[in-house]
């Protein structure tokens, strides 16, 4: 436990970037889902708002399939927003990989 607290205050700064980098990406995503959905499904994406559902639940790649695009440009962006994803997930997790290997070797 005391490795893992080691680690986590040595990448505390990354890991503050990269929260805000993902709430920006999550906004972003909102935004531009809403932009190709709303015309064809306006019952589902009322707004931004509700477009932040399906951006946490696409780039975190859970993807319940509750909400999903019927466009051909919702898909494609979809495909973008679910590549970006799969960073939203390594990357932290080699912050965290690495700063304990170190932490390891410093001990």
């Amino acid at each position: 436990m005391n490795r893992f607290r080691l680690a986590f205050i040595e990448i505390r700064a990354e890991l503050a970037v990269f929260a805000i980098a993902s709430l920006l990406v999550i906004y972003l995503a909102a935004v531009g889902i809403y932009i190709f959905e709303n015309p064809a499904q306006p019952q589902i994406f009322r707004s931004v708002f509700d477009g932040i559902w399906w951006a946490v639940a696409t780039l975190t790649t859970v993807g319940y399939g509750d909400v999903y695009p019927i466009t051909m440009g919702g898909k494609v962006f979809t495909f973008l927003v679910l590549a970006v994803g799969l960073g939203v997930v390594a990357v932290p997790s080699a912050l965290l990989a690495s700063a304990l290997s170190r932490t390891r070797t410093q001990e």
